[in-house]
């Protein structure tokens, strides 16, 4: 399965006569963004070094002092706590291209923050591929977002699997385990349960053997 997905991946770089966008959408914890890392890594082994760039939607997370203000902090990750507007903004400028390197914000899940200009999209990358739970969403805005990507998969795991890996995750952030089970309860699951209703709206299902689990 990765083989063929990196396969296809490289195809739509190779073959497009301007830079092509790659979406991943799928819930909390399916593995969008290893896989999205992965594409990238294959494509430039193929097409040659910056022929493929990453692009996390999660760099458009609200800060937390932003989501303070707003009442939103315990909910962190749901659909209105992204800059979308911020993150179709850059899709299209990454679609005008240009000379010059456009820097793209990344999210450092130790400072639980997004981080400015941590990314840097070349001129020479032929594919985006870029990922995040709600590329796939059916709503103002959400809806620009598709528009700007030439294809876009769907990324799942089962629940069983999401959860822990999401628990783990948190873990590594500094949370206890309790705190940690409650935040996927709360959070997470809530947050994947609207995503998997945006799964019709993709183009295929990529669902990976555990023996293929990306890191």
């Amino acid at each position: 399965m990765l083989e063929e997905l990196a396969t296809e991946a490289q195809a739509l770089a190779g073959k497009a006569a301007s830079r092509v966008f790659l979406g991943l959408a799928g819930p909390p914890g399916a593995g969008k963004s290893a896989l999205a890392r992965y594409l990238v890594d294959e494509v430039c082994a193929g097409l040659g070094t910056g022929a493929a760039a990453y692009l996390p939607m999660d760099g458009f997370h609200l800060s937390n002092a932003q989501l303070e203000r707003l009442g939103r902090r315990d909910r962190k990750g749901a659909p209105d706590t992204f800059d979308v507007r911020g993150y179709v903004a850059l899709l299209r400028r990454l679609h005008i291209g240009g000379e010059d390197a456009v820097f793209a914000p990344d999210f450092d899940r130790t400072l639980d923050e997004p981080v400015a200009a941590r990314l840097a999209i070349e001129p020479s990358v032929r594919l985006v591929v870029t990922e995040g739970n709600y590329l796939a969403e059916d709503a103002p805005l959400w809806r620009e977002v598709r528009a700007l990507l030439h294809d876009l998969w769907y990324v799942e795991a089962d629940d069983e699997t999401r959860e822990e890996r999401l628990v783990e995750r948190q873990l590594a952030g500094g949370r206890d385990r309790a705190e940690a089970v409650e935040w996927v309860r709360r959070s997470d699951r809530a947050n994947g349960e609207i995503v998997k209703s945006t799964r019709e709206n993709c183009s295929r299902v990529v669902r990976l053997d555990e023996a293929e689990r990306l890191r």
